[in-house]
């Protein structure tokens, strides 16, 4: 049975003192660490619409931050006042000056080049990625105290259970619809209960006012944010309603995060001012098609629309519960009120994949998401919508005569002729294409089963030599022009890799460096356990759906997946290093092998098992590696920190898929922990250890 025979060095007699267990202690700062970096990513990413194409920004700063509050945690002798106060202020300066979109009427993709209210992207960044760090550096530090206490494993494991404990509250809260203020009171109860030091009265006071005064100013603003009754939260945005009239027509408009994102509006009026919506059913050669399927219903009006051009049943499918909820509860036409009508939570590429129906008709009616998938770089909630396996999806779900017809204010000329291009290749003909307007670029792409079954306009010109080839599951980058990584990442994460250098040095005092040397290989292990979470996560994405109940079940599996690496390490003789490198590599050209597009042919259950079996293989090897070295380091705070610094490494290589696509993260992942294993110490490359 193996042993974790790493001995705990004592609490210096210097050092603060806490009333709370070491063992119970560790779990709750490790569950707030986790919360308190899952909701900074939700509500500023609800505040600042930069972070709509950013999402995993904070996720890296946060991952700066518990890297250096890891390293910090030996040498510390006050309690971490610095963390709560941070989180006040930011809280404050993103309330004073939120980022929004600034533009009226009617929803669309939001590009970069749309007017935009509060500080430029370039000002409130870096002061998110800068306070993201300093914040969660506290409970990192108030983790890596409880480090210096336990044994290695023993520490590591109570960590894990507090990482999970922390996901599954906050995606209680999500579940339940919860506004911001119920995060920010657990957030302060958990700083409150672990920063107060030891019996004496004063000292006592004085740390509590020095972390609740920043943090009832935190709570105040999200109360005065929860409280306002156009607001509402969705597992996925930040709702608002507006409610108005135009030409004595009920207008209801709803933003989310802070962009106009939908009307829902009266479908006689909405085909009388932009006639536009009604473009597929008279391009559809088959009239009033009886079965017809709506991918992003949103709040009804398509829904509307589909009914009053004939439609005698309408599948609607929506991601996001709240805005089906307003859509039932407010429409003036109360489609989803419609005995012809069967809504689905569901995210539209999952829900083709598990049905078996055809329809006469399938529209892609604006599914824009304004956000990306948590922990997965340039991955928005509909990508995997718009590649040539969707499209071919869905002609397999249509009927003798069928038609499959998308629309949406697509800003750009060549993303028009992608899509355009995307269903020429994917039905083998041209489809209609009809474009409407000049500013917005907004466009109707229409194609029949066959030619027959469409019945265009004027013929589209076809593809040019600067449209780019049509996305794919692989690279499911639709709004990425061209092949390369565009120069804005480029030098933000180049811009985050030197921060963290300098932040490293600094917050060591010139010893960080030399304390991690010993450890690089476990440096090279957190960044190739990154690149494996993250192809875990748009890999499930892609077979289950991109929904937040599939995502959270995958970060809470990543984490299940470690603790069981950590138990049988503790609990029993595991082989050696070599060996489950051995294992680790095996697993790795599993996933090559078998892709998650060859996945998709089977039936879900299967599929979930074999996913399951390739996802976590790979992970759970490579967490057994990392166990048994860890076990072995003279420096706990050290080498955690280190391998913590690693996954911001392995965030920012996540970006190399826009070029070489999700598959080519194995890649890099593989070499990552080749390095690691021609760099771990010889003294535990043998057999025991």
């Amino acid at each position: 049975m193996a042993v974790d025979s790493s001995t705990p060095r004592t609490a210096e007699p210097n050092r603060w003192q806490s009333p709370i267990g070491v063992k119970p202690r560790l779990v709750a700062a490790s569950a707030l660490m986790l919360f308190l970096e899952l909701a900074l990513i939700r509500w500023t990413g609800s505040n600042v619409v930069h972070l709509s194409y950013f999402s995993n920004f904070v996720l890296l700063g946060s991952f700066l931050g518990i890297g250096i509050g890891i390293l910090r945690a030996g040498k510390a002798k006050r309690l971490p006042y610095y963390s709560p106060i941070m989180l006040g202020l930011l809280v404050l300066v993103i309330a004073w000056k939120p980022v929004t979109v600034n533009r009226s009427g009617d929803s669309v993709i939001y590009f970069t080049s749309l007017d935009t209210t509060g500080p430029p992207v370039w000002v409130i960044l870096p002061i998110i990625f800068v306070a993201a760090a300093v914040i969660l550096a506290g409970p990192a530090e108030l983790v890596g105290r409880c480090f210096t206490e336990l044994p290695r494993l023993t520490a590591y494991r109570y960590d894990l259970i507090g990482s999970l404990t922390g996901i599954v509250t906050f995606t209680l809260l999500s579940f339940l619809g919860a506004p911001p203020i119920w995060w920010g009171l657990l957030v302060t109860i958990g700083f409150l209960a672990l920063m107060v030091p030891g019996k004496k009265a004063t000292a006592a006071a004085l740390s509590g006012a020095l972390v609740a005064t920043p943090l009832l100013v935190m709570l105040g603003v999200l109360l005065h944010e929860s409280t306002r009754p156009d607001n509402s939260w969705s597992p996925y945005y930040k709702v608002q309603t507006s409610s108005s009239t135009y030409e004595g027509t009920p207008l209801l408009t709803i933003k989310v995060n802070g962009v106009p994102h939908q009307q829902a509006i009266p479908a006689e009026k909405r085909l009388q001012w932009e006639p536009q919506y009604g473009l597929p059913y008279e391009r559809a050669a088959k009239k009033n098609p009886e079965n017809v399927l709506i991918i992003g219903a949103g709040s009804g009006t398509d829904v509307a629309v589909a009914l009053r051009n004939g439609a005698k049943h309408v599948d609607a499918v929506e991601i996001d519960p709240k805005l089906r909820d307003i859509g039932r509860e407010q429409h003036p036409d109360h489609p989803y009120q419609d005995p012809r009508v069967t809504s689905h939570i569901d995210d539209g590429r999952a829900f083709l994949s598990r049905t078996d129906k055809k329809y006469d008709l399938i529209l892609l009616a604006l599914p824009d998401s304004l956000t990306l998938v948590n922990g997965a770089s340039s991955l928005r909630l509909e990508s995997y919508l718009f590649t040539e396996q969707a499209f071919k999806s869905a002609q397999k779900h249509l009927a003798p005569g069928g038609a499959f017809a998308m629309y949406n204010y697509y800003r750009e000329t060549w993303l028009i002729d992608r899509l355009a291009s995307t269903a020429q290749k994917a039905f083998g003909h041209k489809p209609c294409v009809d474009k409407v307007g000049d500013d917005l670029q907004q466009a109707v792409v229409t194609v029949g089963l066959t030619p027959a079954d469409q019945a265009c306009g004027a013929e589209w010109a076809g593809a040019t030599s600067t449209t780019p080839p049509p996305a794919t599951d692989n690279r499911p980058f639709l709004y990425l022009f061209t092949d390369r990584i565009p120069s804005l990442y480029l030098v933000t994460l180049g811009l985050i890799l030197v921060a963290g250098l300098i932040g490293v040095g600094i917050a060591g005092g010139g010893s960080s460096y030399r304390r991690m040397r010993p450890y690089t290989d476990l440096f090279l292990l957190g960044a190739g356990f990154m690149l494996l979470e993250t192809k875990s996560i748009t890999g499930f994405a892609l077979l289950f759906g991109t929904t937040w109940v599939v995502n959270a079940i995958v970060f809470a599996g990543v984490l299940v997946a470690v603790l069981a690496a950590v138990e049988v390490t503790r609990r029993f003789k595991t082989p050696p290093l070599k060996t489950m490198y051995v294992v680790l590599f095996g697993g790795l050209l599993l996933s090559w092998i078998f892709p998650d597009s060859w996945l998709l042919g089977m039936p879900i259950g299967l599929r979930a098992i074999v996913a399951v079996l390739i996802a976590f293989l790979p992970i759970f090897a490579a967490n057994v590696i990392f166990a048994k070295r860890f076990t072995d380091t003279a420096d706990s705070t050290a080498s955690f920190g280190a391998n913590l610094l690693g996954a911001l490494l392995g965030g920012c290589l996540e970006y190399a898929a826009l070029l070489i696509g999700f598959d080519g993260l194995i890649i890099i992942a593989a070499l990552l922990y080749v390095g690691a294993f021609l760099l771990r110490p010889k003294s535990v490359a043998g057999v025991g250890s």
